[in-house]
């Protein structure tokens, strides 16, 4: 399917029409902001927000409200005639919509699939509506925060596959002659996500997913950072005192299963990410 890309100066009908048909039959996926944004929306903890409504350990809204005429169930968050209960605290794909990011060389593209606007096909009434630049749009949905924090997460998603990487690389398991390791990396980057979830555990998925953090902090990047301490803190905590070759071959899978996850709870492309993380590995000596 032909893709869209637009620059920020481009004029689209972008002003929400607030008919809700968007809030029917899509795939939501979270990053830790995002699901706790939502929390702080809803006025429940990020654990309850996240065994609420959230599937795959909360990397994915819950979609399983009403059907409508064409037989999709509408979000979790949506209430009939009034809209999205938690509309101040609704991620990065809700308020792009129907618009997606695209991040080539370092330069952001917004983009949508097709050569037709594609609320026009649901939305007619939105020719009616007031142009927007789409640099109007985003600064009107108060994108820029949510933004920052898919830019911060994608960061830790590297740092935290970097450690696999240590685990495999400067442990001596590479050099060891394994060549066990890789093919699950590649494995998981294709397995479902209920079943890499259950691969990683309840623990390392709640730490993921629902780190404890004050919930004062209104500054995604100043969250970002404080779970991403969490997160390489608790790796050298579980995998500091590792000696044998078997244990950071677990512990390489494990934390690369956590990237993985969290790659798709970003929307990125995890079977892609984990060829080139894999051909990386490659080039430092680590064979399959």
């Amino acid at each position: 399917m032909q893709t869209t890309k637009l620059d920020t100066q481009s004029i689209l009908p972008l002003t929400c029409s607030r008919s809700g048909t968007c809030c029917f039959g899509k795939v939501v996926m979270l990053n830790p902001w995002e699901l706790f944004s939502f929390s702080a929306a809803k006025k429940i903890t990020p654990k309850e927000f996240r065994d609420l409504y959230c599937e795959f350990g909360g990397i994915r809204l819950r979609f399983d409200g009403k059907e409508d005429n064409k037989g999709q169930h509408v979000c979790s968050q949506y209430v009939e005639d009034f809209g999205c209960s938690v509309h101040l605290g609704r991620p990065l794909a809700c308020r792009l919509y129907p618009l997606g990011r695209q991040i080539q060389h370092n330069k952001t593209h917004y983009i949508y699939q097709g050569d037709q606007f594609p609320c026009l096909n649901d939305c007619a009434e939105v020719l009616e509506l007031p142009k927007l630049s789409v640099g109007e749009y985003l600064k009107g949905q108060e994108a820029n925060q949510y933004e920052k924090a898919q830019d911060e997460y994608l960061n830790i998603m590297q740092n935290i596959a970097d450690i696999a990487f240590e685990l495999l690389i400067d442990s001596g398991l590479s050099s060891s002659g394994d060549k066990k390791t890789l093919p699950l990396w590649r494995e998981m980057a294709n397995e479902l996500p209920e079943l890499l979830a259950a691969r990683i555990g309840q623990e390392w998925i709640d730490c993921l997913m629902i780190p404890t953090i004050s919930n004062e902090i209104q500054d995604p990047i100043i969250f970002a950072q404080q779970h991403n301490e969490i997160l390489l803190l608790k790796a050298q905590e579980k995998f500091g005192t590792l000696t044998t070759i078997q244990e950071f071959h677990g512990a390489s899978v494990l934390i690369m299963g956590v990237a993985l996850h969290l790659a798709r709870g970003l929307g990125a492309d995890q079977k892609t990410i984990a060829e080139h993380w894999i051909a990386t590995a490659k080039q430092h000596g680590a064979q399959e």
